[in-house]
């Protein structure tokens, strides 16, 4: 890197994985970062997962199994997947899109888009983690596909062989392997998929806020403040917050999430995005009574629509995804659903929480995020649209945001993630 570069101011906005790894990143290229967020690094949406970090996510919701399973949904009961009708009417552009996106041919671009992402993101999470001493946070026992009678086990092989295409190791147990592996679990599945090559982490929020102390130990500044405007000019970007300050910088990486939509909004950017909200609660995970054990691994109960995932604060149960606006109220349904059919599978025993967690994971039509300079800009970044897997492929994100705006060649090819795919300037 030349000098010039080592003089380069840069803001980054957003403190969740994947703008405290875009801010490391480029921090250690010499860049002077500020990172500015309205709340402490971590603590929304990339606090709220299931802390997985596999290459089977390289699978996309709106996959041709989507097609046969909208009969299911159209009663808008379902545990995996429920949807605000009015939020849907809103943004039809969006659902026509998403809707196109699950053909076959669609899909495995997609899949063969965020494989290359996911591989470099988790490599470079183990890296971090070693260095910061992380390792008692994390898992290498995989995590596992759960299915309730054969007719769940043969939709889902397409998504199998997609996995398999791209050498994802995976093994199917019969039950008593199930039980082997997870004997807290009720004998209720007919068979599983244990993805082998795959990690988890006990407090994803805890690692973004390790992350941080990095990079402000490192010399890094973080300003809590929040983002009310953004300016363009020749000679930079300047940031406007809520206490009514002016950042300036040379260049800024938008990565603030559900958020960046009506951020970008206002600064003249049309954004085509929706949000798959989710939520979840913590269980004891351990029955006195029963003398039940807990989880080795996160499980995906596909036919219940839920996902169990030992942490710290107990054990996780997340529910699947919800389409509404990232504003809208919390809707209790789909997570009271899901702990019913979770106690069908495990004694979650009792709930270590008050309140339920609401988040919304930003989407784009093709689920792909949008990584790169937006369009028209030479100054404005973007790391936006991660749906789920925001946690995962932050640390990924953060490189290729590093390579873009230090002009260097791209850790891999950019071309799938380009921001105009769905977003416009005015």
């Amino acid at each position: 890197m030349g000098d010039n570069m080592t003089k380069q101011k840069v803001t980054v906005l957003g403190a969740g994985m994947v703008g405290v790894c875009t801010a490391l990143e480029l921090q250690r290229r010499g860049v002077q970062i500020t990172l500015v967020d309205k709340t402490d690094p971590g603590q929304e949406t990339s606090y709220g997962n299931a802390g997985v970090l596999a290459r089977s996510s390289l699978i996309p919701i709106n996959n041709p199994s989507l097609w046969s399973n909208l009969p299911s949904l159209i009663g808008n009961k379902s545990t995996s997947l429920r949807y605000d009708p009015m939020f849907m009417v809103r943004n039809t552009a969006w659902v026509t899109q998403f809707l196109a996106n699950a053909r076959a041919s669609q899909c495995a671009q997609t899949a063969s888009a965020l494989n290359s992402l996911i591989r470099l993101s988790i490599d470079s999470h183990l890296a971090m983690m070693r260095e910061l001493g992380l390792q008692d946070h994390l898992s290498d026992q995989g995590w596992m596909f759960l299915y309730r009678n054969e007719r769940g086990f043969a939709s889902a092989g397409a998504n199998r062989d997609l996995m398999g295409h791209h050498g994802v190791p995976l093994e199917v147990l019969e039950p008593d392997a199930i039980s082997d592996l997870e004997p807290g679990l009720n004998p209720i599945f007919h068979k599983a998929v244990w993805i082998k090559d795959s990690y988890s982490v006990d407090n994803p929020g805890a690692i973004v806020a390790a992350y941080a102390r990095a990079f402000v130990n490192a010399g890094g500044h973080i300003q809590k403040a929040e983002a009310t405007g953004m300016v363009e000019a020749d000679d930079g970007v300047t940031l406007t917050l809520s206490d009514g300050t002016a950042l300036h910088s040379d260049k800024i990486a938008v990565c603030a999430g559900p958020w960046a939509k009506p951020f970008l909004s206002k600064a003249g950017y049309r954004v085509r995005m929706a949000f798959e909200r989710g939520y979840h609660r913590h269980f004891t995970g351990h029955s006195a009574v029963t003398n039940t054990i807990g989880l080795n691994r996160p499980i995906c109960d596909t036919s219940g629509g839920y996902v169990l995932a030992p942490m710290q604060a107990g054990l996780r149960l997340t529910s699947g995804v919800e389409m509404a606006d990232h504003a809208a109220p919390k809707n209790m349904c789909q997570i009271e659903q899901a702990e019913h059919t979770a106690r069908q599978a495990f004694d979650l025993g009792n709930r270590t929480d008050d309140q339920t967690w609401l988040g919304s994971r930003p989407t784009f039509p093709d689920s792909r995020p949008s990584i790169g300079m937006a369009p028209g800009s030479r100054r404005v970044a973007l790391g936006i649209g991660h749906q789920h897997i925001g946690f995962m492929t932050g640390s990924g994100t953060g490189k290729m945001l590093a390579d873009i705006l230090t002009g260097q060649p791209c850790a891999i090819d950019a071309t799938p993630f380009k921001p105009e795919r769905y977003i416009r300037r005015v």
